[in-house]
């Protein structure tokens, strides 16, 4: 039997694929649509980081730990500024260059990323709703999504979180005064504290991208609608008000 080929760098990261998967669809090219490309695939490799690390957290929640997760979340915080980062690269795109590749686009559009929707169903925020809205996904996609909506979330797993360390979770008022308990007893409470500001955190950082979103996409084509006809900047904003765990927002106001 003939010997397997060394394991190199290039053949671990399979890079012969990976860099392959960058094909401009302009006729002439124009050179930034190769920018524009990559910059989405790899917030594309980070969400798939993300989806991971978020899942980790929500499965060590829901088997009662408070440190693990917290440490999964806070890795989350990084990835989260690294796609912020991405939207820098993004505006150094002239937006005279985007319009110019912008119709080989056609159909597709930001808006079509299942694993942003997905990061969204997991983080608490689903929506039943979307495959009526949703004809573009694939069929592997729609399963992933499905799946999303059934399993729980980490809002859920936060919760079984608390309960497991005492605190009545059931209504509203009885988690503000949980919330409350954990906020003034550090010494006490100090790992569930942790895991509370790790949410918070997600949330934040998930908002800044939202917003910063928004700002890149109306930086190249203004208020015009989006690419495939999706409403554009105008939609992005208006998402701006959403919060995962209101809950954990809102207690601040009592401290």
């Amino acid at each position: 039997m003939s010997a397997s080929p060394p394991l190199t760098y290039g053949r671990y990261l399979m890079l012969d694929a990976l860099l392959a998967l960058q094909r401009p669809r302009s006729t002439p090219m124009v050179p930034d649509e190769l920018l524009f490309i990559t910059v989405h695939q790899v917030f594309e490799l980070w969400l798939k980081l993300l989806l991971f690390e978020l899942s980790h957290a929500r499965d060590e929640m829901l088997a009662g730990e408070s440190s693990a997760p917290r440490v999964r979340l806070e890795r989350c915080h990084v990835v989260e500024r690294m796609l912020l980062e991405q939207f820098d690269v993004l505006d150094s795109m002239d937006a005279v260059e985007f319009a110019r590749f912008r119709g080989a686009l056609a159909t597709a559009s930001g808006a079509q990323s299942a694993q942003f929707l997905e990061v969204e169903f997991l983080s608490g925020l689903k929506d039943p709703g979307y495959a009526e809205r949703r004809h573009w996904l694939t069929a592997s996609e729609d399963e992933a999504l499905r799946r999303r909506l059934s399993e729980p979330c980490l809002w859920e797993a936060f919760l079984a979180v608390l309960r497991g360390a005492g605190f009545d979770v059931s209504t509203r008022h009885q988690r503000a005064a949980g919330y409350l308990t954990i906020a003034r007893d550090r010494e006490k409470h100090g790992a569930l504290w942790g895991l509370l500001e790790a949410m918070v955190g997600h949330d934040q950082s998930w908002w800044m991208w939202r917003a910063r979103h928004a700002q890149a996409v109306e930086r190249q084509i203004g208020v015009k609608s989006g690419t495939g006809g999706s409403v554009g900047a105008s939609h992005l904003r208006s998402r701006l008000s959403l919060r995962f765990y209101p809950e954990l927002w809102e207690m601040r106001s009592q401290l």
